[in-house]
């Protein structure tokens, strides 16, 4: 397919790439359940209370059961004593499962959110920016005549080195390559940004995934039909012996 690719004096050209990725079907469920996974995982979790059993001390008795007209206890580590564990307390972070998403998660939802981007008129792909861009103030302008004041650029080796400076007090924008580039980004700016050499790079990190996915796929499948061929055989043999 064929995508519009701008240069800063505002002329249009054209810039043939895959469909793969900027034509797919939107998968709403998969983009909400990508949001879920990352906020669950960026939370902080750090606060943590001691439990009866981490508490340093002594285990016995503080005094006999009966006979000293006071009530039943145990040790001194129970929560009901100063110095004791906290009941029901927040555990930390080890707690917390990490919510992973899959190589075949990524794949289809990054081409997801991109193609919802591409339909709403919110993927903008510039040329590799070749000249050096060190104001904030001439940058800004730029953002204001393509309307992106609120987007993140994907930029290449060559543009990061050019125009990055000029981005980086400017509110409401992020700056990032394709190696580290997060779903949750692309969903939280209104407008995604490219560059011609970096979207390029997406486009083979995207069939990368595609022929990983592919090939676990194989070799699952492969790897159950042997099991199957194998029970069979042992099958077979009983059956033989007896």
């Amino acid at each position: 397919m064929k995508l519009e690719k701008l240069s800063l004096d505002g002329n249009k050209n054209s810039l043939e790439i895959t469909d793969k990725i900027f034509t797919n079907k939107v998968n709403k469920k998969l983009i909400s359940e990508i949001l879920y996974k990352n906020i669950a995982n960026f939370k902080g979790r750090k606060a943590k209370t001691k439990q009866k059993n981490e508490i340093v001390g002594s285990t016995s008795k503080i005094y006999a059961q009966k006979g000293t007209g006071n009530a039943r206890h145990a040790s001194r580590k129970a929560p009901l004593f100063v110095g004791g564990g906290v009941a029901h307390g927040p555990k930390g972070e080890n707690a917390y499962k990490v919510r992973k998403l899959n190589k075949k998660e990524k794949k289809l939802g990054l081409s997801s959110i991109i193609s919802e981007k591409n339909n709403l008129k919110d993927l903008l792909i510039f040329s590799d920016f070749s000249k050096t861009i060190k104001k904030t103030k001439e940058m800004f302008s730029l953002l204001k005549k393509f309307d992106a004041t609120n987007s993140i650029f994907i930029l290449d080796k060559k543009s990061n080195e050019n125009i990055s400076r000029s981005l980086k007090n400017i509110p409401n924008v992020k700056v990032c390559d394709v190696t580290n580039l997060a779903l949750y980004d692309l969903i939280k700016y209104k407008k995604i940004v490219f560059t011609e050499t970096s979207i390029k790079d997406l486009e083979k990190k995207f069939l990368w995934l595609n022929q990983t996915c592919t090939t676990i796929y194989w070799v699952q499948l492969l790897l159950k039909n042997l099991l199957t061929i194998q029970s069979k055989i042992k099958l077979y043999l009983k059956l033989i012996s007896i």
